[in-house]
């Protein structure tokens, strides 16, 4: 096989210590739930992300050893987080690793908590990104950022968290601007982002856990 050829995408997820992860959940879910959804939240991105015929591989950066040994069970790679830096950090090391095994991959970084990703959905934000060197899709809100690209040969040059949208404009980076893909736009932060995942149809782990409010 021809590992340097484009012949699919590579997705880096980040994953923070389930510890520390979805801290503005906990008012809605608890801090026992907490990190079990965060989990839940993965496990249906990635899960979702695999299923996407235009996805190669899909390599999760974390040291969360539980978190690993799910995502791994998935058919994810895991990368620890060597930088240990905080979430750029961690895209950037990411989408080295990929890079380091298929210099010429085309890759894009993807949030860890769309659990109402759908395959198809995902297939259309990679087709349309394709068409540019750098290219990302803002949340639902408009001011973050859930997916950004990077065509062969191209640096990711990731600038997410807080209003990430306005830092990819400006880093030249082009918004993909599409209708018809809520599920790959629907990160969730809070009990009102899950219970609006929920309206477009949570994946099954998610669905499993969901606290009683948001279902």
């Amino acid at each position: 096989m021809n590992t340097d050829a484009d012949d699919g995408w590579s997705l880096v997820v980040p994953l923070k210590p389930l510890a520390l992860a979805k801290s503005r959940l906990a008012p809605a879910a608890g801090e026992r739930l907490r990190p079990r959804l965060a989990l839940a939240f993965a496990e249906d991105t990635v899960a979702a992300a695999l299923d996407c015929p235009e996805v190669r591989d899909v390599v999760v950066v974390t040291d969360d050893p539980a978190a690993g040994l799910a995502l791994a069970a998935l058919g994810a790679r895991i990368e620890p987080d060597v930088p240990a830096a905080g979430l750029n950090a961690a895209l950037a090391h990411g989408a080295r690793a990929v890079r380091a095994r298929r210099p010429h991959a085309r890759v894009a970084a993807l949030n860890a908590d769309l659990p109402a990703l759908r395959p198809a959905e995902l297939a259309r934000v990679l087709a349309a990104a394709r068409q540019f060197p750098r290219a990302f899709l803002a949340d639902a809100a408009e001011i973050g950022t859930t997916f950004l690209s990077a065509a062969p040969g191209v640096e990711l040059e990731p600038a997410f968290g807080g209003p990430s949208r306005l830092r990819h404009l400006s880093s030249g980076a082009v918004e993909i601007r599409l209708a018809g893909v809520e599920s790959v736009r629907r990160d969730v932060d809070t009990g009102e982002d899950l219970a609006a995942a929920d309206s477009l149809g949570l994946g099954p782990r998610t669905a499993a856990r969901r606290p009683a409010a948001a279902g």
